[in-house]
């Protein structure tokens, strides 16, 4: 069973309060009903006149569905807002705008990993704190909790949820937002998500589905590693599927985005990037991430410490020249590889004690060219498997890249990956291997998505 809040996608009008908490029995899939045209009256065909190119539609998201309603579906509440740095409308912070409101009361703010504003380094924990804007207190959720307390959600009415993800299993605030579900739903209010773009699109899925085994805070559900849906999208495959315990009785509301489709790419939206984390400065870092987020757990540097974090990657023993024309050779669509050399520098806020520091580094520029047809995790299993055998040819055994086996299974979803790269195994054999986990996922997005 859904409530009225698991349907409405749009902006209630203001005559219609936010939903509360009501018994829910588990849901079905089922396809939609078959919807008959409608048919018009013909129309008077006049003559096209020379016009110039319309602009396109920039993409409104949730938090801009919400502002430009005037609040509406908040109106007397008091709220508890999950936000970063990227949770900005038109240039102005959420937080401050729903401040500034007369009729909403903004009780509190939740910080995730890197924190309100997005200076905290990725690992380094975030206390709480009061916003110096707003004078609200600051709950973190990369702290000691990783969900809000109910003692930080006692004065509030309504919990909403507002983080630019990036569309991929690893990323923490997908664990943020299943948390927070669980949160809300045992304090009794409702949730509202408030939906964002997935920069990958949503139109292709990458990587295995995660084995439940492996299951941590950078990864709690068992989906793939690019799967393929906006927050709100996840958040409504959460509730449905009870991918977390204690949801059933859960208000969730998704409030959609406008002039948003699964096909379009963040330079598409027409939306200013700005950094979801200090690491990924760009949507064209973000494209790769997927795929190159695994040399995290490697003896490799992923380029944090310079300008092009997950672009740049490398090691003192790289050869590459050779590297960028392998790499090349392969025609991966939509990426070229240059061979680079990079020095790995202290970065407050982003990489204070980055791998190999001042050291100078051998290895390639990954440059995005279209990222509609970059799969990073094509990518990144590529370039690594290169690598490996690189190392191999100087005589570093595959066990002394991946020097954080436990790490790097839980960033893949799957020992396999590992093994498979250890092993020598045909990477395009071992990409052809998720597809049966990606038909098995779509199977259960029936009654998920939002948009075409």
């Amino acid at each position: 069973m859904t409530t009225q809040a698991d349907e409405s996608t749009g902006v209630p009008s203001p005559s219609v309060p936010l939903a509360t908490p009501q018994a829910a029995a588990t849901p079905t899939l089922t396809a939609p009903e078959p919807t008959a045209p409608e048919l018009t009256a013909p129309q008077t065909t006049v003559a096209a006149q020379p016009t110039s190119t319309p602009e396109p539609l920039i993409t409104r998201t949730g938090a801009a569905v919400l502002v430009d309603s005037g609040f509406a579906m908040l109106d007397g509440q008091r709220v508890g807002l999950i936000a970063h740095r990227a949770s900005v409308v038109d240039g102005r912070h959420l937080a401050v705008l729903i401040d500034e409101h007369p009729t909403v009361e903004l009780v509190a703010l939740f910080a995730p990993e890197h924190g309100l504003y997005g200076t905290n380094a990725a690992g380094a924990l975030v206390d709480d704190d009061f916003d110096p804007v707003t004078g609200t207190p600051i709950f973190s959720l990369y702290g000691t909790d990783r969900s809000p307390t109910g003692e930080s959600l006692a004065n509030i009415d309504v919990l909403v949820y507002d983080l630019q993800d990036v569309g991929t299993r690893f990323f923490t605030y997908t664990s943020t937002l299943g948390l927070s579900m669980q949160a809300a739903a045992d304090a009794g209010i409702p949730i509202v998500v408030l939906d964002r773009p997935n920069p990958l699109g949503a139109t292709a899925m990458q990587g295995p589905t995660m084995d439940i085994g492996l299951a941590s805070f950078i990864g709690m559900y068992p989906v793939p590693s690019a799967y393929g849906l906006t927050s709100g999208e996840l958040a409504r495959l959460i509730k449905q599927q009870q991918l977390l315990p204690g949801l059933d009785a859960l208000s969730l509301q998704v409030l959609s985005m406008q002039n948003w489709q699964r096909s379009m790419q963040w330079g598409d939206t027409g939306l200013p990037w700005i950094a979801p984390s200090p690491n990924l400065p760009s949507a064209a870092a973000a494209t790769v991430y997927p795929g190159t987020v695994l040399f995290e757990a490697t003896s490799i540097s992923e380029g944090r410490g310079t300008d092009e974090p997950f672009q740049l990657i490398g090691a003192p023993w790289v050869d590459g020249v050779g590297l960028a024309v392998q790499m090349n050779g392969l025609e991966l669509p939509g990426v070229e590889f240059q061979a680079a050399v990079f020095t790995p520098r202290s970065i407050p806020g982003a990489a204070p004690s980055p791998r190999y520091l001042g050291e100078e580094l051998n290895g390639v520029r990954i440059v995005v060219h279209d990222p509609s047809q970059v799969r990073g995790v094509q990518v990144g299993l590529h370039l690594l498997d290169a690598m490996l055998r690189q190392g191999e040819a100087s005589g570093i055994a595959p066990a002394s890249i991946i020097d954080r086996p436990d790490v790097f299974d839980r960033l893949a979803g799957s020992a396999t990956v590992r093994v498979a790269l250890s092993d020598a195994s045909p990477v395009p054999e071992l990409l052809a291997s998720f597809e049966a986990d990606h038909l098995a996922f779509r199977e259960l997005l029936t009654d998920v998505v939002l948009y075409d």
